[in-house]
C-alpha cells in the first residue's frame, strides 16, 4: 500500500482516491456526455495551449461539461461559455 503518514493522518495519492470513490481519471475524449467533471490536469508540455486553455477557463479545479462530440469536434461548457475543442485539446484535458 502506497501512502504517507502525516500528523496522525494517512495520505493517499490521488489516484487510489479516485478508485476508492468508484471514478477513474480520464480525459475529456473519454468522458460521458452532460455530465460535470473538474479539471485535475492540463496534460500537455505546449505552454501556448496551457495558455489558450487558461483563457478559455479551463485550468485544474474548474468544472468542465461535455456537451457533445460531432466527428472529432467536442462541445464543452466552461464558466457559462461554450466552445468547440479537437480531440488532441479533449485528451489533454485530465478530469
Amino acid at each position: 500500500m502506497d501512502h504517507t503518514i502525516r500528523r496522525n493522518k494517512i495520505v493517499f495519492p490521488i489516484n487510489q482516491i479516485m478508485e476508492r470513490c468508484g471514478r477513474e481519471m480520464t480525459n475529456l475524449a473519454n468522458a460521458q456526455i452532460s455530465r460535470e467533471y473538474i479539471i485535475k490536469e492540463i496534460k500537455s508540455n505546449d505552454e501556448e495551449l496551457k495558455n489558450f486553455l487558461f483563457t478559455l477557463g479551463c485550468y485544474v479545479g474548474e468544472i468542465v461539461t461535455v456537451l457533445s462530440i460531432l466527428s472529432e469536434n467536442y462541445v464543452i461548457s466552461v464558466k457559462d461559455a461554450r466552445y468547440s475543442i479537437d480531440k488532441d485539446i479533449a485528451e489533454a484535458i485530465v478530469v
